[in-house]
């Protein structure tokens, strides 16, 4: 199987993740009280091997929560989910619940950065970004392993989520304003697209918004 190594962007990013304080991701942070629960979740690029750009284009891995969920059911999500005991860190957590998720071999994976530790209000857990390469991809091969956790997977190209005209901003009840995009159908947006924006920007990739960029009210 052939292997293909990380674009140049992705790897000065992942050397330059560790100086970055959590601020700089989101302006939820880990409360200092103890008794959180801890999570992981994986921000796999890989190579889009099958597409008209060949391997010099990149995509992103999402999926979109089963609708059952009992929390943030239906939202898009990167891979992963609640760290268990036999787990040696957030990477481990992260790889193990994409697999059981999307049967994301491991193996074919490279880690190449951990995120500062978030928090996410809404369902209390400490989560932790994991960044990584799909080094050995096998195109189709991602799915929804775990159908009580995911509905489906996508995959969208960075040049699709860079494109101006493609860009917009989603506005909530709750007075939540930030980044989105519609991809096939499935609106990213909240702690996924905010995260997803955020490493874009420091990776020196994004492109000015068109002036008057829609806000959409959702919830």
């Amino acid at each position: 199987m052939t292997a293909y190594p990380p674009p140049r962007w992705l790897t000065d990013l992942a050397q330059h993740l560790p100086t970055l304080p959590g601020e700089r991701f989101s302006r939820f942070l880990p409360p200092p009280e103890g008794g959180r629960r801890h999570s992981a979740v994986l921000v796999l690029f890989a190579p889009d091997v099958q597409g008209p750009g060949g391997a010099d284009e990149t995509t992103v891995v999402i999926t979109e929560r089963a609708h059952t969920m009992r929390s943030h059911a239906g939202q898009p999500a990167f891979p992963g989910g609640g760290s268990e005991e036999g787990d040696a860190g957030p990477a481990d957590t992260a790889l193990r619940e994409a697999w059981e998720e999307v049967d994301l071999d491991p193996a074919s994976v490279d880690v190449l950065a951990h995120l500062p530790t978030l928090h996410i209000p809404v369902s209390g857990y400490d989560v932790t970004p994991v960044l990584g390469w799909w080094r050995e991809p096998r195109p189709g091969s991602l799915w929804a392993k775990d159908e009580t956790e995911v509905a489906r997977v996508v995959q969208p190209t960075l040049s699709s989520l860079l494109d101006p005209a493609a860009r917009f901003r989603v506005g909530h009840p709750s007075g939540f304003v930030g980044p989105a995009w519609d991809v096939d159908g499935l609106l990213v947006w909240g702690f996924t697209a905010g995260l997803l924006d955020t490493l874009l920007d420091l990776a020196g990739l994004t492109r000015p918004w068109q002036e008057g960029a829609p806000t959409r009210m959702i919830g």
